[in-house]
């Protein structure tokens, strides 16, 4: 069975923990859907000039404005075919933060050379980044994104680095405790730190033909351009 992540990561794949390559094994091939369940220790975001672009990103679910402890987490990965009748898994994330949820949604396609991850980041996709995957020594994942990019109608343009930032994603499983460790971290080449979380979830996996797509999971808008 392969998925867009073993496809991506090539033999890699294979050196990744038993539990996390059922993880990344999500797919239409597979037909499995995951549900992680967890909490975030911490949620954390950099200074007072971060924030208003936090704000702005947070009304399309683009990254989370507030910080917080021992925020009760969940994570959807949904494989469904896209409107352009590409393989898609929902990577969407609820932090139940006090007052009101907030989510972090992202879309995921295998790119057209088949060597990468695309992320499609938010419910109307104007931003796009390539994500680069790799197993660490002790069976870990790690996620490092690349190139950004915003569209919007006509306009496709590659985000300045100046302006963007670079996402560092590590997830691992811990065998003592049964439960997937993650630990996200953006930063901006001249702003520093701008946004992360780090936390502990466990995992249950579903007949997709059984539970589906269920409504909100996919964006309101969906990018043909990759």
């Amino acid at each position: 069975m392969t998925s867009i992540f073993r496809t991506a990561m090539g033999p890699d794949f294979d050196r990744l923990h038993p539990e996390l390559r059922r993880r990344f094994s999500v797919g239409l091939a597979g037909g499995e859907a995951c549900t992680g369940r967890g909490v975030m220790s911490r949620i954390w975001h950099g200074g007072a000039l971060v924030k208003p672009f936090l704000a702005l990103g947070a009304t399309r679910n683009i990254l989370v404005p507030r910080a917080g402890r021992n925020v009760p987490f969940t994570i959807e990965n949904v494989p469904y075919t896209d409107t352009f009748g590409r393989e898609t898994v929902s990577f969407v994330r609820t932090f139940r933060l006090p007052g009101r949820p907030r989510r972090f949604d992202a879309q995921m396609v295998l790119s057209p050379k088949g060597d990468r991850v695309l992320d499609y980041l938010g419910t109307h996709q104007h931003l796009a980044s390539e994500l680069h995957l790799s197993a660490e020594p002790d069976g870990s994942l790690l996620v490092r994104s690349g190139e950004h990019r915003f569209r919007e109608g006509p306009v496709d343009v590659r985000v300045p680095r100046l302006i963007g930032a670079t996402a560092k994603v590590r997830e691992s499983f811990d065998d003592t405790t049964g439960r997937f460790r993650i630990r996200v971290r953006v930063v901006n080449d001249r702003f520093g730190p701008l946004f992360g979380y780090e936390g502990s979830f466990t995992a249950t996996y579903t007949d997709i033909r059984a539970c589906g797509v269920r409504p909100g999971l996919r964006p309101v808008r969906e990018e043909s351009r990759a």
